[in-house]
């Protein structure tokens, strides 16, 4: 994988996969190592929505997603399904619930829940709430725990009631 991107491919790279323009205002942690195959970006959009791009050369599902952000310190808020599927999560999240139990039927959104992290998810798109502590680590392996300080960003979504 390439060790980092300018602002114009990560823009590219997004319009790509996801069913969204995004214009890149600002970097608050350039594509870097989150994992022994995995890079992420966090960056302020043009919109002021701060966002997390996530690829990974391996395979990838929305739990590893969460997984990742939570050890990087950031709450996610929501997540862009991809390209042209918008109910890409709902879809695959029935389907992983039938495989189970294939005699019951769907009764409520909260059956889904748990299977809805079983989809394939890479390259991931994520609005960040919230970076825990105003800092966000990434992967180290030379560090004890495997985890450094990459950025130092305050930020906390205030939802309107």
């Amino acid at each position: 994988m390439k060790p980092t991107v300018t602002a114009s491919e990560l823009e590219s790279l997004i319009s790509e996969a996801f069913d969204v323009d995004v214009s890149v205002k600002r970097f608050i942690l350039p594509l870097s190592d989150v994992g022994r195959t995995a890079q992420a970006a966090v960056f302020m959009a043009s919109n002021n929505q701060l966002l997390l791009y996530l690829r990974a050369s391996s395979n990838m599902t929305l739990a590893d997603v969460k997984k990742i952000a939570v050890r990087m310190g950031l709450r996610l808020d929501e997540f862009y399904p991809p390209k042209y599927q918008p109910d890409y999560f709902d879809i695959l999240g029935r389907q992983k619930f039938q495989e189970v139990f294939p005699g019951m039927t769907v009764q409520s959104e909260e059956d889904l829940i748990f299977y809805r992290t079983l989809a394939p998810y890479n390259p991931a798109l994520a609005v960040v709430s919230e970076i825990k502590n105003g800092e966000i680590h990434q992967f180290d392996p030379d560090v004890h725990g495997e985890w450094r300080v990459g950025a130092r960003f305050a930020y906390r979504k205030v939802r309107a009631k």
